[in-house]
């Protein structure tokens, strides 16, 4: 196994691979770099973060269902930021039912960019919002790496998400090796660029972008803030070249990678990262809740 994968997750470790890595992509890097929130200015004081969580295939139906009802008690403690949880899709009925009164808002996993047919397994975007969900992830790496969507049909699920009135999370991130190679802004330009064909600006505010390193998802690893807020000041500066400076300040770009109750503060500190979204710490509602309940700094 390549020792890039079993390294212990301490934070001078974490420091220090990942700043390695940031030298690689040939834009400023360390404490230069960083711009913060409370420096952003007012356009970036605008943005409400969202912290959505993504259950994956995981919890049965209590299990769900005690998980829902307790993320939303923790939601209700915080204030000026947006809370989802992206559940299976057998439980979004139930756990839509366990949030009501609150505000938390309920995504769903994946879809299908048909409306209905001989397609087994899959689920329609009018099914998903006739059960009451706000969202609808997109391109999340594990769809792209183990049930093989492309940009294409990444692209085809984002029309039809925002087709049938629901918000689409559109993942994009590159690969470890992407980035120790100096690709990942390319990596991300083309994920945004055949991911949003069709796109128009009008059409973005219902589109929240998640950048997720696919080297920090479930790893343990997670960048640094240096590193972070370098690619989502690129992101946003690719929605400045292809749409405008308004859309570019308007769109919420989440961090995802192993976002936990210990980093979250220092990674919401940064200017360009509004919001989360968060695998495994999601399915515990003391550190979601940490999470949601993040400090301003």
């Amino acid at each position: 196994v390549d020792s890039f994968w079993t390294l212990q997750p301490d934070r001078a470790m974490l420091s220090t691979l990942s700043l390695t890595l940031s030298y690689q992509v040939g834009v400023p890097s360390g404490r230069a770099a960083i711009a913060t929130r409370s420096a952003g200015g007012p356009a970036m004081m605008a943005r409400t973060p969202l912290m959505a969580g993504n259950w994956k295939m995981n919890t049965d139906l209590d299990e769900a269902v005690a998980l829902a009802k307790a993320v939303s008690a923790e939601a209700d403690k915080a204030s000026g930021v947006d809370v989802a949880v992206c559940v299976p899709s057998p439980f979004l009925i139930p756990v839509k039912e366990a949030l009501a009164g609150g505000k938390v808002g309920l995504g769903a996993q994946d879809c299908h960019w048909e409306d209905a047919g001989a397609f087994t397994g899959a689920i329609s975007t009018s099914m998903i919002k006739s059960v009451g969900s706000d969202y609808v992830l997109a391109g999340h790496s594990e769809r792209r790496a183990v049930f093989g969507d492309s940009d294409a049909d990444v692209n085809k699920k984002v029309l039809k998400i925002l087709a049938g009135g629901l918000k689409a999370i559109l993942c994009i991130g590159e690969l470890k090796e992407e980035r120790e190679s100096g690709e990942t802004f390319n990596v991300c330009a083309t994920q945004l660029s055949e991911g949003l064909a069709g796109v128009d600006a009008a059409m973005m505010k219902d589109i929240v972008i998640a950048y997720e390193p696919v080297w920090a998802i479930g790893t343990g690893l997670t960048a640094t803030p240096e590193v972070a807020q370098e690619t989502h000041a690129y992101i946003r500066s690719w929605f400045v070249e292809n749409y405008s400076q308004e859309v570019a300040d308007a769109v919420v770009i989440q961090y995802g990678g192993s976002v936990n109750d210990n980093n979250v503060d220092d990674l919401m500190a940064c200017a360009d990262i509004d919001g989360a979204l968060v695998g495994g710490a999601s399915l515990k509602a003391d550190s979601f809740g940490r999470i949601v309940n993040y400090v301003k700094k």
